[in-house]
């Protein structure tokens, strides 16, 4: 998942619908057992996570779902049971609503004794933390780093809007309530992921949009997050992967200048010359260091 930019939620009880998420253009795809899981299909969806792992092609990508909270009466059986069910097939899981990083030294926990018990790679199933709270977020640079297994942080924010009592029409969105505030309402949680993300070495991800029919909704939201240093963001809906795909790709513009950057750069490095210009623009080394993530990302995104 290391460069996924597009990461599509499906109803693990639903296998129409995870064959078709992952016979999408996502770059990644997460099997819900939380919120889109009905409470008496909690426990049969468990075994539906654990036969998607094993009978159907995730074509490449690596294996996610994410469990209920920690403090749901599902949320051990999540654990163990697909573990241990999926043994090997099994990449990483998704946890909502961390709020301290005991949460996630339970779940590694109980992690160090299923790989024991089935005979797996210590360390092998990762872990990803979904912030939405105002706990969460106020313990988030623990939360980064309290586990080897955890690769990245994610923004939920309608259990975070929730949370702080913000009034919110729409999901993901601008909404009337947007208008009272001079700023994005949203600014702050954001940037403090991607700032503890990067500070750990893990990667960002946004939330979804719940409206998939509003396409310039999404690509506002879209932008936003890209432009805080977000890796990539969540859909609700194989409709909304292209969209994001392409806002959060370098563009040909972008990657044009990388290039042109580093190239001069490099023929003044050769020459010992310490001055680099270019189109009449003084480049530095944070310059430089920008240009080669914008390349790096391209390379990863034609594979």
């Amino acid at each position: 998942m290391d460069a996924a930019r597009s990461l599509l939620a499906v109803p693990a009880s639903n296998r129409k619908m995870v064959e078709k998420a992952l016979a999408s253009d996502a770059d990644a795809v997460f099997l819900d057992l939380e919120d889109a899981v009905a409470p008496a299909r909690k426990a049969e969806a468990r075994r539906d996570v654990v036969r998607a792992m094993e009978e159907l092609d995730w074509q490449g990508r690596p294996t996610l779902f994410r469990v209920n909270a920690l403090d749901t009466r599902w949320f051990y059986r999540d654990v163990i049971g697909v573990s241990e069910g999926a043994g090997g097939a099994l990449g990483a899981i998704l946890v909502p609503k961390v709020n301290r990083p005991e949460d996630l030294y339970a779940v590694a926990v109980l992690l160090d004794g299923v790989e024991l018990e089935v005979g797996l790679e210590p360390g092998g199933i990762k872990l990803e933390a979904q912030i939405e709270t105002a706990e969460g977020l106020t313990n988030i640079d623990a939360i980064a780093g309290s586990t080897d297994r955890l690769r990245a942080l994610h923004f939920g924010p309608g259990d975070f809007a929730a949370s702080l009592g913000m009034p919110q029409t729409s999901i993901g969105t601008r909404d009337e309530w947007d208008e009272a505030y001079p700023g994005h309402r949203f600014g702050y949680v954001m940037q403090r992921i991607v700032v503890a993300a990067r500070a750990a070495g893990l990667r960002a991800v946004d939330g979804p949009v719940a409206d998939h029919r509003d396409e310039e909704g999404l690509r506002e939201a879209c932008r936003v997050a890209r432009s805080l240093g977000f890796d990539g963001k969540w859909c609700i809906h194989p409709a909304q992967v292209p969209v994001v795909n392409e806002i959060f790709s370098p563009t040909e513009r972008e990657t044009a200048w990388a290039e042109k950057v580093v190239e001069a750069y490099e023929e003044a490095d050769a020459a010992g010359s310490g001055a680099v210009s270019v189109d009449g623009q003084m480049v530095d080394a944070a310059s430089i260091r920008m240009a080669r993530n914008t390349l790096d990302l391209a390379r990863a995104e034609r594979g």
